[in-house]
């Protein structure tokens, strides 16, 4: 494996940590038109169709797949999408949900045993005082029950990255493709039982062109492109030299809710990111640095 991205490939890290990161703006827009799970049951069965008729199921349990498609699809967008419904910015979305990298070690070591370096404590502690800087300027932007759904939205995901490594190496993209199936149904019944269906049907009728284009580009950018294209650049080369570059997806996710939707960055927003974005920067890294030391 080579240790350095080549521009090319490098630049195709980019476009995926911007499509993830300025996804949060597209949510927000479509959620304008189309009530939070329906827009997340939308997303998900196009997520399905038509890809699913040219993917071959991936060799793992129909447990595994569904316990995937719940977790991510019911547990991380399902309450992500409810939460942005008003609840809480964009920009701190993006943000916020990014906890699912400590919320996985944590979980990691429930099961495994394993025990947090101290430089991992430091990062903690680090991206926790950044959720507390959030949690005292809760808002009308953001609430603490938004802030409560992300974190859920997090951990959530968390127990799907725990699901989708006991799946072993797999085509990702079939992965997401064939668990999305389990998140259609549970998701629709969401829809129905708490939004009804007198807004689900006004939502499919006021729903335009651009609500259309946000479900597919959250289906075919942010699933597909996104895993297809983060997929194969972690098959080249190592885990360090890519994971990386996912610390971007909250300065893509805030500068473009910030640009397109007039968020605002006042500085206690941005000294909360500078210790989420910190924290999760020195766990990731350190490694890497503790190795520099050595030499």
């Amino acid at each position: 494996m080579h240790a350095h991205l080549p521009l090319r490939h490098f630049l195709l890290a980019l476009a995926v940590v911007a499509v993830w990161g300025t996804n949060f703006v597209v949510i927000k827009l479509a959620l304008g038109q189309m009530p939070p799970l329906m827009f997340a049951t939308l997303r998900f069965a196009l997520a399905v169709f038509p890809a699913i008729l040219l993917l071959p199921r991936p060799a793992v349990s129909w447990g595994n797949l569904a316990a995937y498609g719940l977790l991510i699809g019911v547990g991380q967008f399902g309450l992500m999408f409810v939460a942005m419904n008003g609840h809480i910015s964009p920009g701190l979305a993006s943000l916020v949900v990014q906890t699912q990298v400590f919320f996985t070690i944590g979980m990691a070591m429930l099961i495994s045993r394993e025990r947090l370096a101290r430089v991992q404590w430091l990062a903690l502690a680090l991206a926790t005082s950044g959720i507390a800087v959030i949690v005292a300027h809760t808002d009308g932007s953001t609430t603490p029950l938004g802030l409560g759904l992300m974190l859920l939205a997090a951990l959530s995901w968390a127990g799907g990255n725990i699901v989708s490594r006991r799946a072993g190496p797999i085509n990702m993209v079939a992965y997401v493709v064939w668990s999305s199936l389990f998140a259609v149904p549970p998701l629709a019944v969401l829809c129905i039982a708490t939004e009804g269906w007198s807004a689900a049907a006004e939502g499919f009728a006021h729903a335009g062109w651009g609500t259309w284009a946000a479900a597919a580009w959250q289906a075919a950018g942010n699933a597909l492109f996104g895993y297809a294209a983060w997929g194969w650049l972690l098959g080249r080369y190592p885990a360090a030299t890519v994971t990386p570059m996912a610390l971007l997806v909250p300065v893509f996710g805030m500068g473009g809710s910030a640009l397109w939707l007039g968020e605002d960055l006042p500085p206690w927003k941005l000294g909360a990111a500078g210790l989420v974005l910190g924290g999760l920067a020195l766990n990731l890294l350190w490694p890497r640095i503790r190795q520099w030391s050595r030499r």
